[in-house]
């Protein structure tokens, strides 16, 4: 890349810090605590429990992951990273560390519906630029079109990437549209890519296309690296928030990365994401801002279902759960568990860690880390789990997860424990005839009056319905149902989001 010819590689700070750390670790943990961490956020798309190496695939998947792997091993590895079941909810819970039915955001964000995220809701942007931080985002908001939505409007400096109530696969409105007779869009008329700084309209940029799609992540590293480098050089704290496109569908790579796997398109664009992420290290890096930068790198939300095959893929156009059950739009384990590492060297001791951990938590906890202020006027669904991060207790703060689908609780979970008050999707499948998910646009049916109960840990496939034996289990359940209720009284969520009840 030709950034690195751009930048030197002067580390004097660094090598001044690291002979003090070499001299007294405990010294060096002290000095990094006195200076604000920096954040920087990737957030992947549609990346399955099992397709990064550090989570059993990789190279076993014919798609090698090295750097996300490297990542892993130089930070904390969550293996109980847990989601919301798509794009929209788990941003909209990443965002206000609130869960999405609060905003009304329970549901796919769609261009030209009303979903979109209320103008009174205060996001982590919001929470660390009051902190004194430069905020930036660079990708997919998919929290809604209304002005007052939009990332500039919602504590972001800085915006730059698709429109911010669509996804990665916009760009073939105009191509189905033709093909279909139904409508006809011309390239001026249909999606663009957009920016805007704080507070004002957005500006469109250039025409989306599926040649753009291919190579947008490239952009959007161009710009991460630019703002780091003028925050760096204005000696200002930084919230870089790059929610990239791999690996959503369509996963076209760029013509650098066709054909680098083993398994079709998924994996280049799997490989190619690992390279983005590889690309913003050695950034972060050559800028003598490693040190003291907050790195997560996660998923939103499981991957794309059993036989996703789109532009004449040669192979599903999919990834892997590992060994849970489920994919994207889901409410099973493999829908909302995925991968998730943070890495704050001399702070956050490299290990794996099965505490539970959500994706609202990151709210409250980048709050502490950086000295925020949480709201206190609503509810707050996330937990502060600093300690977790900095070592201070192995197990985290967190024992139970509730899970939204438009306006109806459809699952809890209690430790290893999950509960479904729905039976989701057509037909049967497996040995214990559990009712199969059924992705995004699955169909929900009321159960007669108990749920069903399976033990994840030793049941990843949810093939067994222990409720009847572990009848105990539902104590604790409902509690959690009943705790989140009574938050209603004084704060009740708007109305859910919805597209079919009319």
């Amino acid at each position: 890349m030709t950034w690195l010819k751009l930048w030197p590689w002067t580390r004097d700070a660094l090598a001044i810090g690291a002979s003090l750390i070499a001299q007294s670790l405990f010294v060096g943990a002290a000095f990094a605590q006195q200076s604000t961490p920096n954040i920087l956020f990737i957030l992947a798309d549609n990346i399955g429990y099992g397709d990064i190496g550090a989570y059993g695939g990789g190279e076993l998947r014919g798609s090698p992951t090295p750097r996300i792997d490297q990542l892993a091993a130089e930070g904390l590895r969550l293996t109980q990273f847990l989601v919301e079941p798509s794009c929209t909810p788990s941003r909209a819970a990443l965002m206000t560390g609130r869960y999405s039915i609060r905003s009304g955001l329970s549901l796919v964000a769609v261009a030209g519906t009303s979903i979109s995220l209320p103008a009174d809701e205060i996001t982590m942007a919001e929470m660390l630029r009051d902190a004194g931080y430069a905020t930036a985002i660079f990708g997919k908001w998919h929290l809604g079109g209304q002005i007052y939505s939009q990332p500039q409007n919602q504590g972001f400096d800085e915006f730059y990437g698709i429109p911010p109530s669509d996804t990665w696969d916009a760009f073939g409105m105009i191509r189905q549209g033709l093909q279909t007779k139904s409508v006809d869009i011309s390239l001026e008329n249909g999606p663009h890519i957009v920016e805007a700084k704080r507070g004002e309209p957005l500006t469109l940029v250039k025409p989306y296309t599926e040649e753009v799609r291919r190579g947008i992540d490239w952009e959007l590293v161009d710009h991460g690296i630019d703002f780091m480098t003028r925050q760096k050089a204005a000696g200002k704290a930084f919230f870089l928030y790059l929610p990239i496109s791999r690996t959503h569908f369509p996963n076209l790579p760029s013509k650098r990365f066709e054909g680098a796997s083993r398994i079709g398109q998924f994996g280049d664009s799997l490989m190619e994401g690992d390279a983005i992420v590889g690309t913003v290290l050695d950034a972060l890096k050559a800028l003598g801002l490693e040190e003291n930068t907050i790195v997560v790198f996660a998923s939103d939300n499981g991957p794309d279902g059993p036989g996703a095959s789109r532009f004449g893929a040669d192979m599903p156009d999919m990834g892997t759960t590992g060994p849970y059950r489920g994919a994207l739009g889901d409410v099973s384990e493999g829908a909302i568990r995925t991968a998730a590492v943070i890495r704050w060297p001399q702070m956050i001791k490299p290990r794996s860690s099965y505490a539970m951990f959500s994706i609202m938590d990151f709210f409250p906890t980048f709050a502490r880390l950086a000295g925020g202020k949480v709201p206190s006027d609503r509810p707050i669904d996330g937990i502060d789990q600093s300690d977790l991060l900095l070592g201070k207790n192995d197990t985290g703060r967190r024992e139970h997860l509730l899970t939204f689908v438009g306006s109806d609780l459809v699952s809890v979970r209690w430790k290893q424990f999950r509960a479904y008050f729905v039976d989701v999707g057509p037909g049967r499948s497996g040995p214990g005839g559990m009712m199969p998910m059924g992705g995004v646009g699955s169909s929900a049916a009321p159960m007669n009056g108990y749920p069903k109960v399976f033990n994840v840990e030793s049941d990843p496939q949810e093939e067994h319905n222990i409720g009847e034996m572990y009848n105990w289990v539902l104590g604790p359940l409902l509690k959690a149902v009943e705790e989140y209720k009574t938050t209603l009284v004084r704060s009740p969520n708007p109305p859910g989001a919805n597209m079919t009840k009319f």
